[in-house]
């Protein structure tokens, strides 16, 4: 019996649903497989076949849905320490009791507590995050209560710090604040999301300043047909073998309109290194 025999004999109703039936893909709409780009399933295919590395772990997410493309980490959803990555919600914090003003700042380097050495000199919350200046952030975060932070890590579904918790650790520095992996990189989806409202416009500019001069220039400088928004933070290693400490690199591809983001913990590196191998990731998804 041929396909058209068979379809005379099935009832009427599935016959009229049947034009439907056809056109769906259920891989396509089904909550478990949003629909992807050619190049998010590039970017899949990559990760997996070409960055294998046991120093290097890894989370992609689609920027649209928020769904995990594919990840290497293990406990990814165990808080953590992550350094200078939770700066922008620190400042934030900030914003939202200041009239959403941020301050300039001279930076005088390692003499104002800066990881930095040399002086950056004057700087606003855009120049600061692109240069995750630790003295600019220290000198906002005396500002900031952890009550006041609650707000913030409520909205962007962040763990809060201890109450006790001092300055230095709302930058980052130290393990007093920690944050699971998987809900750091959402936090950077939803600061995305929110890029029109007051207060979140500086912090995406500086991110977009970072990857062209700044800690992740190296994420720039290897896309060769977009820009990115970057951040970049050092924090002590928490896994095996032990290192002194880690790099962490979010980026999220292209800027102007996300489509992944890609988060980055390299082994026994700092930040700005660690976004070498960001870069290295993303420059193999165009190709």
């Amino acid at each position: 019996m041929g396909p058209l025999n068979s379809l005379a004999k099935l009832p009427v109703a599935i016959l009229l649903l049947l034009p439907c039936l056809l056109a769906r893909d259920p891989s396509q709409t089904s909550p478990a497989n949003p629909p992807r780009s050619l190049f998010t399933q590039s970017a899949v295919q990559v990760l997996k076949r070409d960055f294998s590395d046991s120093n290097i772990s890894y989370l992609l997410f689609d920027a649209h849905s928020g769904v995990l493309l594919v990840g290497r980490w293990e406990n990814e959803d165990k808080a953590i320490p992550l350094g200078s990555l939770v700066k922008p919600f620190t400042a934030l914090a900030y914003a939202e009791t200041h009239d959403y003003r941020y301050p300039s700042y001279e930076c005088k380097g390692e003499a104002s507590g800066c990881w930095r050495m040399q002086p950056h000199g004057s700087l606003d919350i855009v120049s600061a995050i692109s240069v995750s200046c630790n003295s600019y952030f220290w000198s906002l975060a005396k500002n900031v209560t952890s009550a006041e932070l609650v707000p913030v890590t409520r909205d962007f579904h962040l763990e809060s710090p201890d109450d006790n918790i001092a300055a230095t650790g709302l930058i980052g520095l130290g393990k007093q604040w920690r944050i699971a992996p998987s809900h750091m990189a959402r936090a950077y989806l939803e600061l995305d999301e929110r890029r029109d409202q007051p207060g979140v416009r500086e912090l995406l500019a500086g991110m977009l300043q970072s990857a062209r001069h700044g800690t992740g220039a190296a994420v720039g400088r290897a896309l060769k047909s977009s820009d990115a928004l970057v951040k970049t933070g050092t924090a002590p290693c928490t896994h095996s073998p032990h290192a002194p400490g880690d790099g962490f690199v979010i980026a999220l591809v292209p800027a102007q309109q996300p489509e992944i983001l890609l988060m980055v913990r390299v082994h026994g590196v700092p930040g700005a290194k660690a976004a070498e191998t960001a870069g290295r990731m993303l420059r193999r998804m165009e190709e």
